[in-house]
């Protein structure tokens, strides 16, 4: 935590206006980036139970208390970096750092969402409670208290909130994770956070370090480095993963075709995304993919083809 309280607190002057503190609080949960909650329907739908008996229901509901989390600790987040967030030239409208939501209402919006998205997480059972604790402890009150502060751990740290929310759908679904399910996930989730410090390295410049302390110590150079080799890992862990669903214990499936093919819309959405990072995009992964046409274009791919191979069509 850097900055006084004095930064942290926004001036009396910007307050919400009339009915504004709602649209503000909605503003900071960011709904837009609970796309990355999807992750939990990853290993359910990879292992073709996603819509048998009550695993849907039960991965909708590890869905809905991950958004519930995940806001959670964007608001304690913005209270942090309220400081360092009007420095930024977007970050600054930001609804804490400009003053539209109280602090103290957003402390205690904060707590009072990831208490609610701990204590029901206990429904679905205690290892994905402890996945949800997790989530909650690093990337969530440890990324924002003292995490983000140190280079190579900060990645790390955001890294594990994707994987594992891509963990917890598995958990929550009773469904066994296969090894490379989890080297894809680890990897290609470290890929997408390499990107984002990539994306924001190249469009804050010199100005980069005031933003996030760690972006100073990284050079253009290092990020490129990680992203190469977490991308190769990546790509290495899904046609492995792609070869050994298509043909486990040694016998060729139904539908193995599928699985082998499924590979080229994989690695050319990994192509693409590092050619978006490279024009500049890619700071805020979510409107990459829902912004870029071609990228939905092979996931979709992606998506069909693992799916024939799945269900065996």
């Amino acid at each position: 935590m850097t900055g006084t309280l004095a930064d942290i607190i926004p001036p009396a002057s910007t307050p919400a206006p009339p009915g504004g503190t709602a649209r503000a609080a909605l503003r900071t949960a960011r709904p837009r980036q609970w796309l990355k909650n999807v992750l939990v329907f990853a290993a359910p739908g990879a292992a073709g139970v996603l819509f048998h008996g009550h695993v849907l229901y039960r991965t909708l509901a590890a869905f809905g208390l991950f958004c519930v989390a995940s806001a959670g600790t964007y608001f304690l987040n913005d209270v942090l970096d309220a400081a360092q967030d009007r420095r930024h030239p977007t970050k600054r409208l930001r609804p804490v750092a400009s003053g539209q939501l109280p602090v103290p209402a957003a402390v205690g919006v904060a707590i009072g969402l990831m208490v609610v998205a701990l204590g029901l997480s206990a429904l679905l059972g205690p290892k994905f409670l402890v996945a949800m604790a997790t989530y909650l402890v690093i990337p969530g009150v440890g990324y924002s208290l003292w995490l983000k502060h140190e280079p190579v751990f900060d990645i790390g740290a955001v890294a594990v909130g994707f994987i594992v929310r891509a963990v917890a759908g598995g958990l929550a679904a009773y469904v066994p994770l296969s090894d490379w399910f989890l080297i894809v996930a680890s990897f290609g989730s470290l890929f997408m956070v390499v990107g984002k410090r990539y994306a924001e390295h190249l469009g804050l410049g010199v100005e980069a370090a005031d933003h996030r302390s760690t972006l100073g110590r990284y050079t253009v150079a290092y990020l490129r480095y990680v992203g190469a080799v977490s991308s190769a890992v990546a790509i290495a862990g899904y046609c492995l993963w792609a070869f050994e669903k298509a043909t486990p214990n040694g016998y060729t499936v139904h539908g193995a075709i599928w699985f082998q093919l499924s590979i080229a819309p994989f690695v050319l959405a990994i192509l693409r995304y590092a050619l978006v990072l490279e024009s500049g995009g890619g700071g805020a992964p979510e409107d990459v993919v829902l912004g870029d046409r071609a990228l939905q274009a092979l996931g979709a791919l992606w998506m069909l083809s693992f799916a024939l191979g799945v269900y065996a069509l």
